[in-house]
């Protein structure tokens, strides 16, 4: 078995791996960026070495960095978790050159697999099916264009050496072809190293299917069943489940044996992901394989009662496979739900600041690689955990997803619980009816148009700002602060920033309670706060619960997976703040400029492309929100902004 393990990777999947390296007896070791010396997956380790800056290909991503630290500690093997190294062959035969145990498969399957392009080529010599597409090596656009005609609009380009989403664009129409294979690029230049990419044929209302395998070093393979990634944004997966739903037995069994036969056509070691699309007839294509662990493989954990991490490590160390085929069966259901920093009204841009308030519920799985307090940054990818239920069927395992999500409580960031919380009671979802495009088509559902906060919010905000008032030392008189004045009647003025709009409350103190003046009208209210911010309250006789978070002038309403954050006006200390100028365009998050299209001077449309700012590895496109003329632009093309920049300036024609 693995003495001391290092772990070339970070967040959650450093966590876990950690855990279960603990769990059999082996030491750990983390490396860390300079951003993440404080790390949760620092702490969870025996031991932790520096590699270097902020960046991944400052830190995570130089071998020369990891395979040293790996010396010093005087590790013997080393995982590369999922994501950064975890695919990359380069890496994987330094470690076997440094005479460490690569946790992963062979570089030689890395390499035959980790090209998109020649794995489709590989899978068909080995009777597997594929979407039909070019894969091929010559990359300039008349070829592209040529291929992408050859195959049929709509199609679709994607990064031949990545995957997450990363460098994948859909084209519906040929004039569009050259600025998307641009983009895609640009993009997966950014996030993997390689620009190269391939089109295929883009299939309608597809299902994303994949299929969990495991291979040892002695000839077995296995599959562990299939997990249904349909549910996506931006080509990214948001929440996942086990089995799929719909599968019967015959197109399981054929799934999992095309899957395990694509492994073994590449000598497969180790845990490894075989993705299909799914077509509304059951045809099933393969479309990659990740020859890595993938992030959703708790869910393949919970329905087979396996730890595939401890797979991972006991594999590495020349063992059998803990099972094989006849000894696995499916236990119930699994969701897993990813928890991001991101907004989704804003179409899912990811967020960044700190994690005022993080809690999570008790009775759910919970994977993650940060703590309240800690910072989601412009660096990393913006997960801020994974949430896992499981149930004795796909309906109760669904009921627990949605109570869990409306229990977790973060406060600080931009995320996406509510939106989560939409899709796992939304009917649709509920019945299976899913596919690639499920959230588009379901939008207005799932996110819908920002309104301003109502009364039943704002009464409670009210009541949480009163209660926390009137007792913050129970043991003094001069501190209570409940109202009572010798004559006339006693209230107090409350005053809330709902965005651009500041709302003024009147609360009137009256035996009991108090009567409060909301927009709509008069309510009598009460209500009991907890240390935790819990809140009981009555509004006009109608008995409410939430949850109460104050960081500074922020506070946040939880009513439960809804939460509505308003700023409590200092009435005393309010300043007139100044403006961020009328027609300026700002940057919704920090980030590097890619492209600039247009200049001081030029004339715009509503809707033109103006600025591309790349952020956590992803391009987010700045549009005009109006016709005029270009005043100034404020940044050049490689040049960092921070959140809040202004980045060009337009007078409205």
């Amino acid at each position: 078995m693995i003495e001391k393990l290092l772990i070339a990777n970070r967040g959650e999947i450093a966590v876990r791996i950690a855990r279960t390296a603990r769990a059999l007896g082996i030491r750990t070791v983390a490396v860390y960026s300079r951003a993440d010396a404080d790390a949760l997956h620092v702490a969870s380790c025996d031991e932790a070495l520096p590699v270097g800056g902020d960046a991944p290909k400052d830190s995570y991503l130089r071998i020369d960095a990891i395979l040293a630290a790996a010396k010093a500690s005087g590790a013997d093997a080393v995982h590369p978790g999922y994501g950064f190294l975890s695919e990359n062959a380069a890496f994987a035969q330094a470690c076997a050159d440094a005479g460490l145990v690569f946790v992963g498969p062979p570089p030689s399957a890395i390499r035959a697999m980790g090209g998109k392009s020649a794995a489709k080529a590989l899978m068909v010599e080995a009777g597997v099916p594929v979407v039909p597409g070019y894969h091929g090596d010559a990359q300039d656009i008349a070829t592209l264009a040529g291929a992408a005609e050859a195959i049929g609009y709509p199609v679709l380009i994607k990064a031949s050496a990545g995957g997450g989403g990363k460098g994948m664009r859909i084209v519906a129409r040929a004039d569009a072809l050259e600025e998307a294979v641009a983009g895609a690029k640009r993009e997966a230049q950014a996030a993997f190293g390689n620009p190269l990419v391939l089109i295929e044929k883009y299939l309608d209302r597809p299902r994303h299917i994949e299929v969990q395998v495991f291979c040892d070093a002695h000839g077995n393979g296995v599959y562990l069943y299939e997990r249904d990634c349909s549910l996506q944004r931006r080509h990214q997966k948001v929440i996942e489940e086990a089995p799929a739903p719909g599968m019967d037995e015959t197109r399981r069994a054929a799934m999992g044996a095309a899957a395990v036969r694509a492994a073994k056509a590449v000598g497969y070691v180790g845990a490894g992901t075989v993705e299909f699309i799914a077509d509304r007839d059951g045809t099933f294509y393969f479309m990659e394989m990740n020859t890595r662990l993938q992030v959703e493989h708790p869910v393949t954990e919970a329905i087979t009662g396996q730890d595939l991490v401890e797979w991972q490590l006991r594999v590495a160390s020349g063992e059998r496979l803990p099972k094989l085929q006849h000894e696995l069966a499916i236990d119930g259901h699994a969701f897993e739900a990813r928890l991001y920093a991101e907004d989704p009204a804003r179409d899912f841009l990811p967020a960044t600041g700190r994690l005022e308030t993080l809690v999570f519920p008790s009775d759910a799985r919970i994977d993650t690689g940060v703590r309240q307090g800690d910072h989601v940054t412009i660096h990393y990818d913006p997960m801020i955990a994974k949430l896992i239920v499981h149930g004795a069927t796909r309906a109760a395992a669904l009921a627990k997803l949605a109570t869990a999500l409306e229990r977790v409580r973060i406060a600080g960031v931009a995320n996406n619980v509510a939106f989560l919380a939409a899709v796992a009671r939304h009917k649709a979802f509920a019945a299976g009816e899913i596919d690639t495009g499920f959230i588009a088509r379901h939008r207005d559902d799932l996110v819908p148009p920002h309104a301003p906060v109502d009364d039943t919010t704002l009464a409670l905000a009210a009541l949480g700002v009163l209660r926390a008032r009137a007792e913050p030392d129970a043991a003094s008189p001069w501190t209570r602060l409940e109202g009572w004045q010798l004559n006339g009647s006693a209230h107090d003025t409350l005053v809330f920033a709902d965005g651009e709009r500041q709302v003024t409350l009147v609360a009137h103190f009256v035996t009991g309670g108090y009567r409060l003046m909301l927009p709509g009208g008069p309510v009598d209210a009460s209500a009991t706060l907890g240390p935790d911010g819990a809140l009981a309250a009555a509004i006009d006789g109608h008995r409410r619960h939430a949850d109460i978070v104050r960081h500074g002038a922020e506070l946040t309403v939880f009513q439960g997976a809804v939460a509505r954050t308003l700023v409590v006006v200092d009435r005393l200390a309010a300043a007139d703040r100044a403006g961020e100028g009328l027609g300026r365009l700002i940057a919704p998050m920090p980030g590097r400029i890619v492209a600039v299209y247009v200049a001081a001077g030029q004339a715009v449309q509503r809707g033109q492309k103006l600025v591309v700012l790349e952020a956590m590895k992803m391009e987010h496109t700045i549009l005009a929100p109006h016709a005029g003329v270009v005043e100034a632009v404020f940044f050049q093309k490689g040049e960092q902004v921070k959140e809040g920049a202004a980045l060009l300036e337009i007078r409205a024609s």
